[in-house]
């Protein structure tokens, strides 16, 4: 029984993933103006202090993005920042995972040392 509903879970959460809309995200991003900070492309922001966010892991950018709506109320989970904590209230989780997908095909210049 307890297997069952872990399998459940997981195969609703694999789901969810699979699930993410590209053009969804790309108009979320558009919406929220996230190019204001983090430049064009995602990939060159206005201070050395924002991150490149374009081809990041859709998985770090939606935890991140998720982080930033719990805030430092929780400090397991939560992230401070009080322009990205205001600018992420009004997405539901799902708009997180579409922008989150978007973002991740943008092409980035990080460079992976091997």
């Amino acid at each position: 029984m307890k297997f069952a509903l872990i399998t459940a879970i997981l195969l609703s959460s694999i789901g969810i993933a699979q699930a993410a809309s590209a053009d969804k995200g790309k108009a979320l991003v558009e919406k929220a103006n996230c190019a204001s900070c983090h430049g064009a492309g995602l990939n060159a922001p206005i201070l050395p202090a924002y991150p490149k966010l374009a081809g990041q892991y859709p998985d770090y950018l939606y935890y991140a993005l998720r982080a930033y709506q719990v805030g430092g109320n929780n400090a397991q989970f939560g992230r401070n920042n009080a322009v990205m904590s205001s600018q992420v209230q009004s997405f539901s989780d799902a708009d997180l995972q579409d922008m989150a997908a978007y973002i991740s095909k943008l092409p980035g210049n990080f460079v992976i040392k091997k």
